[in-house]
């Protein structure tokens, strides 16, 4: 009998905020794996809005009930080893644009070269100009203008 390979991926990033793209990422990556981990990244050259347990409560808090084999977590340490240390196969990455290749591939070279593959998926047309950078952008610009309406 053949042993059963259980797969689980990862899908790192600081998710400053968590974008329908994420959202969408993760819907299509949880039927391509038995698991898969959310992973908010902890970088020191990055300034997120929330500290991590704040922003994978919002990521666990727009999870479907029914995604039950996805889980979030964080980590402030190498990708690749939190996925060692989980014993996940693979780091699942989203590609928005042909000029995010040349990134992502150096990550996925390094990424393999220490044990671990990258599998990334295209993000949907009708997502791809939705950056975290670009959805904190149009949230700072509502707070100040409730704040601007709220002083006239």
């Amino acid at each position: 009998m053949a042993p059963v390979r259980v797969s689980l991926a990862v899908y790192p990033g600081t998710f400053d905020p968590f974008t329908p793209g994420h959202r969408d990422l993760v819907a299509r990556a949880r039927v391509l794996f038995d698991r898969i981990i959310v992973l908010l990244a902890v970088n020191a050259d990055k300034q997120p809005t929330a500290g991590a347990t704040a922003r994978a409560v919002q990521v666990r808090d727009v999870m479907p009930a029914a995604w039950n084999n996805v889980e979030v977590d964080t980590w402030a340490g190498l990708t690749t080893a939190y996925c060692l240390r989980r014993s996940a196969t693979v780091i699942v990455r989203g590609v928005r644009t042909a000029a995010d290749l040349g990134y992502e591939y150096q990550l996925a070279a390094m990424n393999e070269q220490l044990g671990i593959q990258t599998i990334w998926l295209p993000t949907r047309p009708h997502l791809a100009a939705i950056s975290s950078t670009a959805a904190r952008a149009h949230r700072s610009a509502q707070s100040a203008r409730r704040s601007h309406d709220a002083e006239n």
